[in-house]
């Protein structure tokens, strides 16, 4: 053996034993990732994890590898709130989201404004959302993409306009509110690959009671609280990916039925009674890394890409066609722990009972 050889050998030694010292400090949950919440961990992440794309959990419950960005801008569509770096996603993700904002102006809609799809690595959020948590989930306004781009500083400061009337219960503003609105919505609705669509209550009576087209989408169209102006895409675990937990299918029919009825009573909105004799209750406490599957520990661990534009979808140095349409495989640097997942809930926490059908 020469010494060349000799040296290149050593070189793959020690960055295998590199990797797997990492892995077990990941896998064992050290004792300075355990005593912050996961929020802080995935939150302070700023590129995503060097890895086939790949799931892992729940919309609520989980995180991703191989993430990829969606460019600042694009012909039809501009990012919003750089600020937060929520602008990544599961390549199938980001695909859809491409995808609908060419379609938008066949339906009236001159491009859309997107908001937040995911942190980089995934995992809980230090504000804002409860879902989001693998890459599967994007937010849209309500708001047509104006016809110049917006600098940095307008795109953290442009305020949101809900679509509701203030001062009357659960309305739909007709002077703000568009049959634009509605076909961009159902247009979203109509992909294959969408199960959900999130909207306002008042959003969705207003397209059961107009909606004159192809209602078999319709169903998929979700009454929830807020989301008046902006409404959730949520699309299903990419085929392939088993550690990614799939939500239960909606219920048949279009949702203007007696679960839309549901959210006009006096119950959603009913502050929680107050036992005078009970106990203070304790603060709940943060979720933590171990609390989510197992691979998240690896995914939270694994070596970033070079750059922010090597993980941007469309920057010529990702195969975009290839990712957005191959099935997620396993990572090599995440080991079969995934399979081993902990029971994680189908669903994203709601303070409240609600219809069957989330």
């Amino acid at each position: 053996m020469t010494m060349m050889m000799m040296r290149e050998r050593l070189k793959t030694v020690a960055k295998g034993l590199a990797i797997t010292a990492g892995l077990f400090a990941a896998m064992t949950g050290g004792a300075s990732a355990e005593s912050r919440p996961a929020k802080e961990l995935f939150g302070g992440m700023k590129l995503p994890a060097r890895a086939a794309p790949a799931a892992y959990g729940s919309y609520a419950k989980g995180c991703i590898a191989g993430a990829v960005a969606i460019p600042v801008d694009g012909p039809n569509w501009q990012a919003m709130r750089l600020s937060r770096n929520r602008r990544w996603g599961h390549p199938q993700m980001i695909s859809l989201l491409e995808r609908l904002s060419k379609d938008a102006p066949s339906v009236g809609w001159p491009g859309i404004l997107i908001g937040d799809v995911s942190q980089p690595r995934g995992g809980p959020m230090l504000s804002g959302h409860a879902s989001h948590q693998i890459g599967l989930d994007a937010d849209i306004w309500l708001t047509p993409m104006p016809d110049r781009r917006m600098s940095a500083k307008e795109r953290e400061d442009l305020p949101f306009t809900s679509m509701l009337k203030e001062n009357k219960f659960l309305t739909v503003d007709t002077k703000r509110w568009t049959p634009a609105h509605a076909r961009l919505i159902m247009l979203a609705a109509s992909y294959p690959q969408v199960e959900r669509i999130f909207v306002n209550p008042a959003i969705k009576k207003k397209l059961c009671d107009t909606w004159t087209g192809d209602r078999s989408a319709l169903g998929k169209v979700r009454p929830i609280y807020g989301h008046d102006a902006h409404f959730h895409i949520r699309i299903g675990c990419p085929q392939g990916t088993a550690g990614c937990k799939p939500q239960a299918a909606v219920g048949p029919g279009d949702g203007c039925d007696k679960s839309l009825a549901w959210w006009f009573t006096d119950e959603p909105w009913a502050k929680p009674k107050k036992d005078p004799n009970a106990k203070p209750p304790k603060p709940p406490r943060p979720m933590q890394l171990s609390d989510l599957p197992k691979a998240c520990a690896v995914v939270l661990q694994a070596p970033s890409p070079d750059s922010e534009m090597a993980a941007t979808y469309g920057s010529g140095t990702i195969a975009v066609s290839a990712l957005a349409a191959a099935p997620a495989s396993a990572n090599e640097a995440v080991p079969a722990i995934a399979a081993q997942m902990p029971d994680v809930p189908n669903v994203v926490p709601i303070p409240l009972p609600r219809p069957a059908g989330y």
